[in-house]
């Protein structure tokens, strides 16, 4: 089942169910500063520097309270470091220690990622029992019985897998083949170039290695690409002449690093590589992963989380022309069958087959490797879940067919003969694995076969369909009517009345107390859904069966987007999330026009309500200068909504300077935490 969830104006953060190694890269440059306490460190993402100190910090610690906090941060820092069974009572411990509904909900995944699912079912049960809202979890609940009948599937499906030699004791991860038919990966092995640690593993920072396949002594692929930092996930064109890999960077000097996709080149007799360069089409302040060339080499497929795609990291495409100024075509997401709300990575080729890894859909705890293959030159099948042992609990990605295995497997006809073999990545706590992420090969074998069938009827013929559930939702927050405390979940909203526009027709339907309709879509249309309900703003909300594909072996393809209303709060200052300013400086950022853009989106949805930008700044600067700078950052974020053609008469500025802190604290102990809260940029629905 592919989900969407349409973004909501405002939010609070919640407990991410995925860590993936990769997103390591994405952390900001000043993590390498070691500090000396362990909520600092755990705030900077230094969780492998922050893990001692805050055992250290929770035995002292007396107030039931703090001991909730610590114990959370505890068990996220062990999470994040790949020690789940480590951290699974300290999850516990915050949970009976008041920490709240985010405890249990780190429980629950990690008991999930530890294949427990049939206690990861019963908290997920008591999850959405504790929040309000038992339709939260309701997939996560499926899941866990669906992941156990796949391992109890296991022992029988021809497969097997075992890890590589060269693994190291740190991670390794996303093999790739080079044009020699080595593999190429990723590690940050102690081998590796810089000689600083990165405090969030406690390993170096992230190059990129060669090897044969049966060795155990890689080596550095190319100084040119590795550097101090973290370098990554590379792929070849066939005759290694052509690479594409990652790199973490800072926009500015001091600036947070953000991925992007580096572009290097040879001649066939010289050896060495060109100067990396980042490619042409890629935007500031967004995390791009992943590179894979298509089988042709006319195509690059990645993964990034730019807000137009469809939420989380998304799978993306880009056509070469040799024709257009930047060598580009203009990068298109791939369709809704494929992507999710959650996140789409590592995609891999093998022939006309797409292999990638995934969160969204149905899965067995962490990322699953799916795979799906086109049908046309713009349809592909819906993706299919490879199962145990492939999959497990655990993060699994970056499946890796060895074209030789395939070749040899066309002879294969008997039970127990080799049909293919190949590499993939997984940070599963298997015996012989060495630790964090490892690369293990596996093969596929004839199975053993099935009892016949005694069913006789007749087949009958296919009826294909695309059937979409559109449910509408509302926030349930930690402080009721506070739209600036956490989200816990959302429930379903019932009454409220959806427009359906697409193929030709327009229905409406009201939804009852499930939130729930459901409609049977035509082929190749766009669809556009607005919901309204009094009281609440409206939203609306897109889906397409553009891209999707007839399947005879799912004939009957199910969808599902989530519509979440924001109940009017009037004369009520919200947080705007994401809205910052550089020192001094009142223009509005690129980082910031997501949210602006989506905040225009909605009063052009909501044309009778007029709204107040509000603008905060910390203690920092003498009231005067506070109070000038905040009016001028409130009408930059207005003159931002003019320009996306908000009528200037529904709009108005107010700066508050430092006269209205969200943090209480004495301006000389605040940390930059409680500062950051204080400088915020607000809006409010006035009459």
């Amino acid at each position: 089942m592919n989900t969407k969830t349409i973004s909501p104006l405002f939010s609070s953060g919640f407990f991410s169910t995925l860590l993936f190694v990769s997103l390591l890269f994405a952390a900001a440059c000043s993590y390498t500063l070691k500090v000396k306490d362990g909520r600092t460190a755990y705030d900077r993402k230094q969780f492998a520097h922050a893990i001692p100190m805050l055992e250290k910090e929770y035995a002292k610690a007396k107030i039931r309270k703090e001991k909730g906090q610590l114990a959370f941060m505890l068990g996220d820092a062990l999470r994040r470091t790949g020690e789940d069974e480590k951290a699974l009572p300290w999850f516990e411990a915050a949970y009976n220690n008041n920490y709240g509904p985010e405890a249990l909900k780190a429980q629950a995944l990690t008991l999930k990622k530890l294949e427990k699912y049939t206690a990861a079912g019963e908290a997920f049960k008591n999850l959405g029992i504790e929040i309000g809202s038992p339709y939260e979890y309701r997939k996560e609940i499926t899941a866990c019985t669906v992941s156990d009948g796949w391992l109890r599937e296991q022992p029988n499906n021809g497969w097997s897998v075992q890890p590589v030699p060269f693994n190291s004791a740190q991670n390794d991860f996303a093999p790739v083949w080079y044009f020699d038919n080595r593999l190429v990966f990723t590690s940050d092995r102690n081998m590796g170039a810089g000689k600083e640690n990165y405090l969030w593993t406690g390993n170096k920072f992230m190059d990129i290695f060669i090897s044969e396949s049966n060795s155990a002594s890689p080596q550095t692929f190319d100084s040119q690409w590795n550097t101090s930092g973290n370098e990554g996930t590379p792929c070849f064109n066939k005759s290694g002449t052509e690479a594409f890999f990652v790199r973490a960077v800072g926009a500015y000097k001091g600036d947070d690093a953000f991925c992007k996709i580096y572009f290097t080149e040879k001649g066939r007799t010289d050896a060495l590589w060109s100067v990396p360069v980042p490619l042409p089409f890629q935007k500031e302040k967004i995390n791009y992963f992943h590179p894979m060339l298509s089988p042709d080499g006319n195509t690059l497929f990645y993964s990034c989380n730019d807000p137009e795609g469809w939420g989380g990291f998304d799978l993306w495409s880009v056509q070469r022309n040799a024709k257009s100024e930047t060598g580009w075509d203009e990068p298109k997401v791939l369709p809704r069958s494929i992507n999710t709300s959650q996140n789409e990575l590592f995609p891999v080729f093998d022939a006309d087959t797409l292999y990638f890894a995934s969160d969204g859909h149905t899965g067995m705890g962490g990322l699953d490797i799916f795979r799906t293959y086109r049908f046309d030159k713009s349809t592909w099948s819906p993706p299919y879940n490879l199962k145990s042992p492939i999959n497990s609990g655990a993060d699994d990605f970056t499946f890796l067919v060895d074209p030789k295995s395939v070749a040899e497997g066309k002879k294969a006809s008997r039970p127990g003969e080799l049909i293919r073999a190949g590499y993939f990545t997984s940070n599963r706590k298997a015996a012989d694995a060495k630790g964090g992420d490892d690369i293990f090969r596996f093969e596929q074998r004839i199975p053993p076969p099935k009892p016949p069938k005694t069913d006789t009827l007749p087949a009958k013929p296919l009826a294909y369909k695309f059937i979409l559930d559109v449910y509408v939702l509302e926030k349930i927050f930690s402080e009721p009517n506070n739209p600036n405390s956490k989200i816990l979940g959302r429930k379903p909203l019932a009454g409220a009345l959806v427009k359906a526009e697409g193929g030709g027709k327009k229905p409406t339907f009201t939804v009852k107390e499930d939130g729930l309709f459901r409609l049977e879509l035509a082929e190749n249309t766009d669809y556009l859904f607005n919901a309204g309900l009094e009281g609440y703003l409206s939203n609306t909300a897109k889906f397409s069966t553009k891209g999707i594909a007839k399947d005879p072996a799912n004939p009957v393809q199910t969808f599902e987007i989530e519509i979440v209303l924001d109940q009017i709060y009037r004369n009520r200052e919200i947080v705007l999330e994401n809205i910052y300013y550089d020192y001094d400086k009142w223009d509005i950022r690129p980082d910031a026009e997501p949210t602006l853009n989506r905040l225009a989106e909605v009063l052009k949805e909501n044309a009778r309500i007029n709204i107040q930008l509000g603008s905060h700044t910390d203690c920092r600067g003498n009231d005067a200068y506070n109070q000038t700078l905040s009016q001028r950052r409130a009408q930059s974020a207005v003159n931002y909504l003019i320009s996306k053609g908000i009528d200037p008469a529904r709009l108005s500025a107010k700066g508050y300077g430092e006269s209205q802190p969200a943090a209480l604290c004495a301006c000389s102990s605040c940390t930059e935490a409680e500062h950051q809260t204080n400088r915020r940029t607000t809006f409010k629905i006035v009459e």
